[in-house]
């Protein structure tokens, strides 16, 4: 008459589910869920960062070669008459910085700079196809038993 009866008490606190775990476990509970918000403020501060320095991408191979135009510029100080002379003087901040639009401010038309990117990639390109191609024919002649140099 005496059925063994299924006692799951048991078998939780082997595998470590037991009452006296569950203080344990709520700590587990709040430690994952700090870290994980802390993981999402990080990750959601990378991809809205006001401030460009702040954020976690790597920069671009352009961005880095054009690093040159976002540099400070010291200005001088409005009532200094020498060192706002001496300012204008070495050019002012004509062709150094971005205006306010992001405009680069320089004697040149910004569609001419444009051009002028366009054209120096083309010419990389260009320069990369052609030793490509020589190198390609040099192979070519030596497998047929020409002395290329």
């Amino acid at each position: 008459m005496a059925k063994p009866s299924f006692n799951a008490e048991k078998y939780l606190k082997k595998i470590g589910l037991g009452k006296e775990d569950h203080y344990f476990w709520k700590q587990i509970g709040k430690s994952l869920l700090c870290t994980y918000a802390l993981f999402g403020v990080a990750w959601w501060w990378n991809e809205t960062s006001p401030l460009g320095w702040m954020t976690l991408k790597p920069k671009p191979k352009e961005e880095k070669e054009m690093a040159y135009l976002y540099e400070r510029r010291k200005f001088p100080y409005p009532g200094d008459k020498e060192a706002t002379d001496e300012f204008i003087a070495r050019g002012g901040t004509i062709g150094t910085t971005i205006g306010p639009k992001g405009i680069i401010e320089s004697g040149e038309d910004p569609d001419n700079f444009q051009k002028k990117l366009r054209s120096k990639k083309l010419e990389q390109e260009s320069l990369k196809l052609w030793l490509r191609m020589r190198n390609e024919v040099i192979s070519d002649l030596q497998e047929k038993g020409y002395d290329v140099e």
